[in-house]
């Protein structure tokens, strides 16, 4: 049976908040929950940036969830650190917690000042980092000179339980390039016959695990309601890969997104008043392959979806 998780998105939610909504949430049936991890919001009209690896220990602490986040080891963390909060999250709450590694958005990482690499560097960057982060979490001491440097590394509290080592990919390239380490693949919602490719790529690839989508969708009472919070709080994320990850500041994403209409946020968001078209919307992704779902309602408002969905979704879904 699909698990239908929660999204809390940090560049949109207080801290505080997304932890009221993840226990929300949780009474209302979902059963798992992932989050966010953002240096910077994608627009000024988000407006949060909450560290997603403090939060997460207080949000395993006070629900029964399992929680995930998407991390980018490699030039704002450093895969060692990157490897200990892993360890030590796992090592605390066995079986629970899983984190995807990508290769980033400049957005978070412009603020070391290093340059930014182009795609194909910041792959093989993440490749190295994956390679240290599992040696560390097997219990070796790890030297690595090369994009990035260890020395003598060691963890010394490891979970007994390994956390999964997901892979974040948006495109069938980026799936099939990093299955072979992967032991899962999270991707977001696009159309039906992409998104078969992207989890084609990855199977044909021999990449293992579970296949998650987190499915971006604007809900409200009427359909002006829908897309008004769609186009107000997505607008800006809505340029396809290359620009999400090459484009440097939340300024520079506003500025992006000025022209943006509904139909344009309709690309990258499932937008309706109508739970019954959702639900079979959803269902579609499902049924292309999928074994997690993790809903993210767009607005800064959580509770009238989360008990609308946890009413009648959750359990059409199921």
């Amino acid at each position: 049976m699909t698990v239908v998780g929660f999204h809390v998105s940090h560049e949109q939610l207080h801290p505080s908040e997304g932890l009221r909504v993840a226990r929300l949430a949780q009474d209302a049936g979902f059963e798992a929950a992932m989050c966010s991890d953002h240096l910077a919001p994608w627009s000024e009209r988000q407006g949060e940036s909450g560290l997603s690896w403090s939060w997460l220990g207080a949000a395993l602490a006070t629900t029964g969830l399992s929680f995930g986040t998407v991390c980018a080891p490699g030039q704002r963390y450093h895969p060692v650190i990157v490897a200990q909060g892993i360890a030590t999250l796992g090592a605390m709450f066995p079986g629970r917690f899983w984190v995807a590694l990508g290769s980033g958005e400049y957005l978070n990482e412009h603020v070391t000042g290093e340059p930014w690499p182009p795609k194909a560097e910041r792959d093989a960057r993440l490749a190295e980092c994956v390679e240290v982060i599992r040696a560390l979490l097997r219990g070796e001491e790890v030297d690595h000179v090369g994009r990035i440097v260890a020395h003598q590394a060691r963890l010394w509290t490891l979970p007994d339980v390994m956390p999964a080592l997901v892979l974040p990919a948006l495109t069938p390239e980026t799936a099939g390039r990093h299955a072979a380490w992967a032991d899962g693949l999270i991707t977001v919602n696009q159309p039906v016959d992409r998104l078969r490719r992207v989890i084609g790529a990855y199977r044909e690839a021999g990449g293992a695990g579970d296949v998650a989508v987190q499915v971006h969708l604007s809900w409200a009472p009427t359909p002006e309601e829908a897309e008004a919070v769609a186009l107000d709080q997505w607008r800006t994320i809505t340029g396809g890969p290359r620009i999400a990850a090459d484009t440097p500041t939340t300024a520079a994403f506003d500025a992006l997104g000025r022209d943006v209409g509904v139909g344009d946020v309709r690309r990258a968001v499932l937008v309706s008043a109508d739970l019954g078209e959702l639900t079979a919307r959803i269902a579609e992704l499902r049924d292309a392959g999928v074994e997690r779902l993790y809903l993210h309602h767009v607005g800064q408002r959580q509770d009238a979806f989360v008990e609308a969905f946890g009413e009648h979704v959750l359990p059409a879904l199921r």
